[in-house]
């Protein structure tokens, strides 16, 4: 359960900002968006490697 300190007197706004903001790291969107559809081990690896080529091809460009 996600547990958001609200002081006195703030805006309701930015405590939905700081929600949003606590909800978004725990990741539970993107795991559930992943869980939607099965995906072959073969495919996530495949998937993975390709993000590692293209990170490691910025990272060389900007050097």
């Amino acid at each position: 359960m996600i547990i958001v300190p609200v002081k006195e007197g703030e805006n309701i706004e930015r405590a939905l900002k700081k929600f949003k903001r606590k909800f978004e790291k725990t990741g539970i969107v993107k795991e559930l968006r992943s869980r939607q559809a099965f995906q072959k081990p073969s495919v996530v690896n495949r998937k993975k490697m390709m993000k590692a080529i293209y990170v490691q091809q910025l990272r060389a460009v900007e050097d």
